[in-house]
């Protein structure tokens, strides 16, 4: 597997990615993600982007430019994260949501399924006894 993709995109720009050393997902170069995280071979981690330690990035996943996923969060297979969206520490987000641009997604919250959350919403965050589920489905 190489270390280093590159390809043009749909407006001539060559657009280039480096493989995660912990899953071989594809990283911008201009993404941070901790070497504790786990990026999944077939993910895409853009520009901007931020994933703190010990979170997992399913395979088919994409964290679009300028979104920040805290520690210990699991985003699971052919989930998309929006433009500068933020999921804090603790989140689950389940295979196959939709989440639009500046979301906030509060602590340990949790995100079912094919749930689609639209822009600018706010998911909160898990109450100490109990588990919040954003209800809403594809």
């Amino acid at each position: 597997m190489a270390a280093t993709i590159e390809f043009e995109d749909d407006d001539g720009r060559v657009v280039r990615y480096e493989r995660h050393p912990n899953g071989g997902g594809l990283v911008s170069p201009q993404a941070r993600v901790h070497e504790g995280a786990a990026v999944a071979a077939t993910a895409y981690v853009e520009a901007g982007a931020r994933v703190g330690n010990r979170s997992r990035i399913g395979a088919g996943s994409w964290l679009d430019h300028d979104v920040i996923v805290g520690t210990d969060v699991v985003v699971a297979r052919n989930v998309h994260l929006g433009r500068r969206t933020r999921a804090e520490s603790g989140t689950r987000i389940g295979t196959g949501a939709r989440v639009g641009a500046d979301v906030v997604i509060g602590r340990g919250a949790r995100v079912l399924p094919d749930a689609v959350v639209p822009d600018r919403a706010v998911v909160p965050r898990r109450a100490s006894a109990g588990r919040t589920d954003l209800p809403l489905a594809a």
